[in-house]
């Protein structure tokens, strides 16, 4: 079972990742507001997620 909340936790890192990705070109482009507040809601329920994920990682050792 760890190794599917491995994966888990390494596709929600990578999505997070993109999000910060995104949003520093949507800032250096000078993007909309609209699109910079898309990614930093991206990333922070992506942070959420990675939080998630090891919790639930470390409550299925029981």
């Amino acid at each position: 079972m760890t190794t599917r909340l491995r994966n888990a936790l390494t596709l929600v890192a990578i999505g997070t990742t993109c999000w910060v990705v995104a949003g520093v070109i949507a800032l250096a482009v000078n993007a909309d507001a609209k699109v910079i507040w898309t990614c930093v809601s991206g990333t922070a329920l992506g942070l959420i997620g990675v939080r998630y994920t090891i919790r639930r990682e470390r409550r299925s050792g029981i």
